[in-house]
């Protein structure tokens, strides 16, 4: 398969009209996936396999916080063995709730614990291959070759399956790729979709159909697109096998959830998902809520108000181009997207409000200290402000009341669509423009569209509110529309687990789309430091705008050598300020150089009271002792000229 080949768009039901993609139910353990079963939520445990009472007692706690499956890993055979006891326990306990194990490099662990637990997971990047890269170019028949050789290793585990009524889940992950598929394919989505694939047709070819197929990766890009072909290959093939989402190694707090809510909620709104995982730093129990709170949102999402179908889909869904519009001011063009904030209590009547957006003024040498994720508007509703605001902050009015004031050089009008066309009184620099999908299917939008001060905000109250967003770009593309586009949402939801999680699904989707030059999210229930804190998380994790460091980590499991939260603590407090750097955090070698595809640095465990760093995919130091390695993670930044001194 090659890209030329991708001639389908087809990747689920409709783009407007929600609906679950059907794919064929697959029993796990007397809990049913997929077809018109519920999205299922699952996490894994982070203890010893071989500790029983430790596992069996974490998992119970997953269970009682909402978790539908169970996945222990499974690194040896003795572990393999292991899940029996642990099995038997939690029976003995009332908890009969399925269970995974969790597979790499060790065949005969898998064919061990399929006669065991109800549903096994092997990674096709490591389940019968190394890395050697001692073939840099396959022909056809070693290609072949090489595929007969995976046959022969992974059939007995089908077989095993078979037996035992046992499922499957093929999970590939971007960065750990065969020698094969990367050496045919690259480190690409396609390369994720195929790997899988070619051990799904295995399957197939003994009339074995227990199958859950994942796409992961640390990028929630590549986890779209890959989840996107993936449908779109299956389509192509026959193939109707759910879909386990997740996006891996996501890190911790709010962070690790806006990461996640980027990936797994831009696939879920088109329908996409049959189970979920969201990937912390953290203990197992606490990813539950936050999966239930991003399934719970698509109950009843059918009955949403309908959105007129686009006769031309312009936008790939498959990879990521940005939408071209010409620049106004700093909005649009090549210009990063920009943050608008809200209009809170007392309307930003004081200028010290603006340090919680990134903005200290310093009175003694009356000057102020712009941060990282400083705010570029903020919304002031119907009067300005009384002080002078530094340079890079601007401010927005409602237009009635700007049109009446002094105008401030920093202060620019919110029109409505009517009183912006029957102005003759316009800001000479940028006007905003409150618009929704009635508007820019109207007649009525064109004269706004031949000012160049224009810059539409496009807004919804549609329950299906990305879908509506993503037709208006739509449209606004297939009539050869250049102006900026900023996305306006309104939250009423009291959690800020929902705001972070529902802004980012919504925001983040369109944005990996390729859509928005800006994003605006409104709640009355979030202060400003919060509100602007999220915004720019949301554009850190499609990796638009990028105002600090970037933490993959992985959410930590049986195999984890050393403690994940406290370091990965001790590491974001001596990192935090190198904006820009991707830095990775894993347990083991598993979720090693292969889950931090693209991290700049990374800090592995690689035995008990061991680490070795990463530069990138190289490795610098091997086995060295955990004591002192954050020190040595520091010197290897210096030593590269990437490392600054924190203010």
């Amino acid at each position: 398969m090659i890209i030329d080949e991708l001639t389908s768009q087809d990747y689920c039901n409709s783009t407007t009209a929600y609906a679950r993609y059907k794919t064929r139910v697959v029993d796990i353990g007397g809990v049913p996936m997929g077809g018109d079963h519920p999205i299922r939520v699952q996490s894994m445990t982070t203890t010893n396999t071989m500790d029983t009472e430790a596992t069996v007692l974490q998992s119970i706690r997953m269970i009682e916080a909402g978790c539908e499956y169970v996945r222990i890993t499974a690194p040896s055979q003795n572990e393999a063995r292991n899940l029996e006891n642990i099995k038997n326990e939690l029976h003995k306990r009332g908890h009969n709730t399925p269970l995974v194990a969790d597979i790499h490099f060790t065949p005969n662990a898998a064919e061990i614990a399929a006669q065991i637990v109800e549903k096994v997971r092997i990674n096709p990047g490591n389940y019968a291959d190394r890395k050697k890269f001692a073939v840099f170019e396959y022909t056809d028949a070693e290609y072949a070759l090489e595929l007969e050789r995976i046959r022969e290793k992974f059939l007995p585990l089908v077989e095993i399956c078979k037996e035992h009524r046992t499922a499957m889940r093929i999970g590939t992950n971007h960065g750990s790729l065969s020698d094969r598929i990367m050496n045919r394919f690259g480190d690409t989505p396609i390369g994720m979709v195929e790997s899988a694939l070619e051990f799904a047709r295995i399957c197939g070819s003994v009339d074995y159909h227990e199958i859950v197929f994942s796409m992961k990766a640390s990028n929630p890009q590549v986890v779209i697109q890959a989840y996107r072909l993936l449908v779109n290959r299956m389509e192509a093939e026959g193939m109707n096998y759910p879909l386990h989402l997740g996006v891996t190694e996501a890190g911790d707090g709010e962070d690790g959830r806006i990461k996640s809510a980027v990936g797994i909620g831009a696939l879920l709104e088109d329908g996409l998902g049959d189970t979920i995982r969201v990937s912390l730093t953290e203990e197992p129990e606490a990813e539950v809520p936050v999966c239930i709170s991003l399934v719970n949102r698509y109950r009843n999402r059918e009955d949403h108000r309908p959105i007129p179908e686009a006769e031309n889909w312009p936008i790939n869904p498959f990879g990521h181009h940005r939408r071209q519009t010409q620049s106004v001011d700093r909005i649009g063009g090549d210009n990063v997207p920009v943050v608008i904030l809200p209009s809170p209590t007392g309307a930003w009547n004081d200028c010290s409000q603006l340090s919680s957006i990134g903005y200290d003024y310093d009175p003694g040498p009356d000057k102020w200290n712009i941060g990282d994720q400083a705010a570029d508007f903020i919304y002031t509703a119907d009067s300005d402000v009384n002080y002078e605001t530094p340079g890079t902050l601007s401010r927005i009015m409602d237009a009635v009341s700007w049109s009446s004031s002094s105008r401030h050089e920093q202060t620019y009008p919110l029109w409505t669509l009517g009183t912006y066309n029957a102005s003759s009184d316009r800001s000479a620099r940028l006007n905003f423009v409150d618009i929704q999908l009635e508007d820019v299917l109207s007649p009525a939008l064109v004269d706004a569209l031949d000012d160049n001060t224009c810059v539409l905000v496009i807004s919804t109250d549609n329950s299906h509110a990305m879908a509506e967003l993503r037709r208006a770009s739509v449209e606004l593309i297939n009539r050869g529309v250049t102006n900026p586009i900023i996305f306006r949402r309104h939250f009423t939801e009291n959690s800020l687990d929902e705001v972070m999680l529902f802004s980012a699904t919504d925001f983040g989707g369109l944005i990996n789309e390729g859509l928005g030059d800006g994003i605006w999210l409104d709640t009355l229930e979030l202060d400003a430091e919060t509100t602007n804190r999220i915004a720019f998380g949301i554009l850190q994790a499609t990796r638009t705008r990028i105002s600090k460091t970037e933490y993959i980590s992985c959410p930590s499991c049986g195999r984890t050598l050393f403690d994940l939260q406290e370091t990965t603590a001790l590491i974001r407090g001596r990192t935090s300020h190198l904006k820009g750097l991707k830095i990775g955090i894993m347990g083991c070698i598993v979720n090693g150089p292969g889950e931090m595809a693209d991290a700049d640095y990374g800090y592995v465990g690689s035995g008990p009271g061991q680490i070795t760093l990463y530069r990138g995919q190289e490795v610098v130091k091997r086995n060295m002792p955990t004591e002192g390695s954050v020190d040595e993670l520091i010197e290897l930044i210096r030593g590269d000229g990437n490392w600054v001194e924190p203010e």
